[in-house]
């Protein structure tokens, strides 16, 4: 049962300016090459999957690419929005910008919050390299559904037991196909996907 794609926590969106290009030039970048690979992507009932985000200096707030846009080969500003505010407690998150936060947007939030170091976050769909990564990386707890709080707090988990930190990737046993990268930055966290996606 694929349920990827459905925005689970409660969204304020406030419909804003779309972000400035100069800002987020690597943000397309990787985000589209990922989409080339299959990384990032739609499946064949119309549902996407994927997202991909930057923490804005200094501050809790991240830029993400939008829900429903994985249908899309390339994205432009118009397709990534602003988290300005989460409570993961009480599942809700305020986004601003032209497109409403990708339904993964919970889970980076959780990310961002734990490790300030963290800056960059990459979230793919892959069948077989879920199935050979899974337990042998960092991996969720396979009762927990993806975007929900719980998926935030296992996030926290597995940084505090399984040596995430170091690691810099994930396996969501409960959200099929789905792994996740992140890093000092986007290069870091795009490189360590490729590794993993080359061997």
């Amino acid at each position: 049962m694929i349920d990827e794609g459905v925005v689970k926590y409660s969204c304020e969106w406030i419909p804003g300016e779309r972000v400035a290009v100069e800002g987020i030039e690597s943000l397309i970048k990787w985000r589209d090459h990922i989409h080339e690979l299959g990384l990032i992507g739609v499946y064949e009932n119309g549902i996407g999957f994927g997202n991909i985000s930057i923490r804005i200096p200094n501050s809790l707030q991240f830029i993400i690419s939008g829900t429903q846009t994985g249908h899309l080969a390339q994205l432009d500003s118009q397709h990534y929005t602003v988290v300005t505010d989460f409570d993961i407690e009480q599942n809700h998150l305020t986004c601003c910008g032209p497109i409403q936060a990708s339904s993964e947007s919970l889970t980076h939030a959780a990310i961002y919050s734990y490790e300030p170091n963290i800056n960059a976050i990459i979230h793919v769909h892959h069948p077989q390299l879920w199935q050979h990564l899974l337990y042998q990386v960092p991996t969720t707890g396979n009762d927990v559904p993806y975007g929900t709080p719980q998926m935030a707090k296992e996030m926290l988990r597995l940084f505090d037991q399984e040596n995430l930190s170091q690691q810099k990737i994930l396996v969501m046993a409960g959200h099929e196909d789905g792994f996740l990268t992140f890093g000092k930055d986007l290069n870091e966290a795009g490189e360590i996907l490729m590794k993993y996606y080359h061997s």
